[in-house]
C-alpha cells in the first residue's frame, strides 16, 4: 500500500540537527507516510547518520544527490521520489510535533478542493481553522489584511498532482517559496491552518539567517511579489491589483533611495536597480507618488 503523505527532508551539512528531524517524524501519531531524505552533497556525517535510520525502518529513503543542486532545486528532486497522495516539508534542522503530520493530512481530507494548504497562520477571529480561500480571496487576504505568502516550504502540504502540474518551484534563490505559493494560488484553494504543527529552529547557520540583513535581499522578495501580480492570470480585480502595483513600485523606490542617499551604498542601489529594471529617478518617481 502507497503512503498516503511523503515527509521530504532535504540535507546539506546538518549533522548537528537531523536526529532529532528524522525521531521527529518517526515518532508521529500519524503512521502512514514514507519519509524522503535527499541530501545535497554534504561535507559532514549527515548521510551516515539518515543511513542509520534507513536501515532500521523501511519508510525512510536516503538519497545522495550527483551534485550539489541548491535549496529549492532540492526540494523539487526530493518531491520527485514522492508516492504519496500529499507531500510536506521538513527541514533537517527543524521537528514536527507529535500530532503535526496527523493534523495536515485530516484537514486536507476534509477539504478535497484545496490544492495545497499552509499552517503557521495567525489567528483569524472571522474564521476558525481550516478555513479555505479561494484565489481572488487568498490574494485580498495577504495584500490587504494578513499577509502569509511568506511562509516557508516546511509551513505546506501540497498535494503531490497539484505539485507536479505546475512544475514545483522555480529554482530561484531565496524567493521560491513566496513565488510558489502566488503561482499556485492564482488557480488554486488554499487551506490555512493553525500554529503548532512544526517547530522551526533559528540558528547561525542558516542561509536566511545570514542574508537577513542584506536589504538586497528584502528586495528580492517585492520583486518577486510585483511579477506576481502583474501576471496575466493574477486573480485581484484591476482596481485591487493596481492599488498592490502601487504600493509595492513605491516600496522599491524608496529602499533604492535608501540605499543612495541615506545608506550611501551604491552597490547595493545597483543591484536593486538591475534586479527591477527602475532607473534612480524613476524610483524617486515611485517614491513619492500616492499608493491610490
Amino acid at each position: 500500500m502507497e503512503p498516503l503523505i511523503s515527509i521530504l527532508m532535504t540535507s546539506y551539512n546538518r549533522e548537528k540537527y537531523i536526529a532529532e528531524a528524522i525521531e521527529s517524524v518517526l515518532d508521529s501519531d500519524y503512521r502512514n507516510f514514507e519519509l524522503i531524505i535527499v541530501d545535497d552533497r554534504s561535507k559532514d556525517s549527515t548521510v551516515e547518520i539518515a543511513k542509520k535510520y534507513e536501515a532500521v525502518d523501511s519508510r525512510v529513503k536516503v538519497y545522495i544527490n550527483e551534485t550539489n543542486l541548491g535549496d529549492y532545486p532540492n526540494r523539487n528532486k526530493a518531491a520527485s521520489y514522492a508516492k504519496g497522495k500529499y507531500i510536506k516539508y521538513i527541514d533537517a534542522d527543524d521537528a514536527v510535533y507529535p500530532w503535526g503530520i496527523e493534523a495536515v493530512v485530516s484537514y486536507m481530507e476534509q477539504f478535497p478542493e484545496a490544492g495545497y494548504g499552509l499552517d503557521s497562520i495567525e489567528q483569524d477571529p472571522s474564521h476558525k481553522f481550516p478555513f479555505l480561500l479561494s484565489p481572488e480571496e487568498a490574494y485580498e487576504r495577504n495584500y490587504f489584511s494578513s499577509p502569509f505568502f511568506n511562509k516557508a516550504p516546511t509551513s505546506c502540504i501540497i498535494r503531490k498532482e497539484v505539485f507536479d502540474r505546475y512544475g514545483g518551484f522555480s529554482g530561484k534563490w531565496m524567493v521560491g517559496d513566496v513565488e510558489m505559493w502566488h503561482k499556485l494560488s492564482r488557480k488554486e484553494n488554499v487551506l490555512l491552518m493553525p500554529h503548532g504543527i512544526v517547530w522551526s529552529r533559528i540558528h547561525d547557520e542558516q542561509e536566511s539567517r545570514q542574508t537577513r540583513s542584506n536589504s538586497v535581499v528584502a528586495f528580492r522578495y517585492t520583486v518577486t511579489q510585483l511579477e506576481c501580480i502583474n501576471s496575466n492570470d493574477c486573480p485581484l480585480p484591476a482596481e485591487k491589483k493596481q492599488i498592490v502595483i502601487n504600493k509595492l513600485n513605491r516600496s522599491l523606490g524608496r529602499s533604492i533611495f535608501r540605499s543612495v542617499i541615506l545608506e550611501r551604498n551604491l552597490q547595493a542601489a545597483k543591484e536593486k536597480m538591475q534586479l527591477s529594471g527602475l532607473s534612480f529617478f524613476k524610483a524617486l518617481f515611485y517614491c513619492f507618488k500616492s499608493n491610490g
